[in-house]
């Protein structure tokens, strides 16, 4: 994954474009975050949301995630990934839309935010800690990970509470 470094960042947070597709087909990709609450691992979907999983991964491989804050914590969902730390910030480019086979947003969900009606965040991401509310999303998210373990150090997140760092491992 050495490939996945990169050297376009026009700033701290902010880079030139997402970056070409670095990732390896038919393999594996696990992200393991470490929060001030503890790890959390994400099985990430590369066959499912390549441009999103591949997005993730070289912002995680740089370093951008680090001691980014939880800056939304509901009863259903923790959000992160802004540099802003409120919603409003993000890497300085969007990304596509990536349709989900997955019909169910649920407990372990993870997706990349947008604004309503507005383009998927290159960053921001989020992670359901319990069923969408309602009858579920009424736009297009990209779904790109699934939670296999950590899920009850996300039950106790709050905004206060940050992303350490998050490392990539590949099968």
């Amino acid at each position: 994954m050495a490939n996945c470094k990169t050297s376009t960042a026009t700033g701290p947070y902010a880079f030139i474009a997402a970056q070409p597709i670095c990732i390896l087909p038919n393999h594996k990709y696990r992200a393991t975050m470490s929060t001030t609450q503890g790890e959390v691992v994400i099985e990430l979907l590369p066959d499912s949301a390549p441009v999103t999983v591949n997005n993730f991964i070289v912002l995680a491989l740089n370093g951008y995630y680090n001691g980014s804050q939880f800056w939304k914590s509901e009863d259903w969902v923790v959000q992160a990934g802004d540099p802003n730390g409120n919603g409003t910030g993000g890497p300085g480019y969007n990304l596509p839309e990536e349709p989900s086979s997955f019909l169910n947003w649920e407990l372990g969900a993870v997706g990349m935010a947008r604004v309503p009606g507005g383009p998927i965040n290159g960053s921001q991401f989020f992670i359901e800690k319990a069923a969408w509310p309602g009858t579920g999303p009424t736009a297009t998210y990209n779904r790109f990970g699934t939670v296999v373990s950590g899920m009850d150090k996300l039950q106790v997140v709050t905004t206060t509470d940050k992303i350490n760092s998050i490392s990539i491992s590949v099968t």
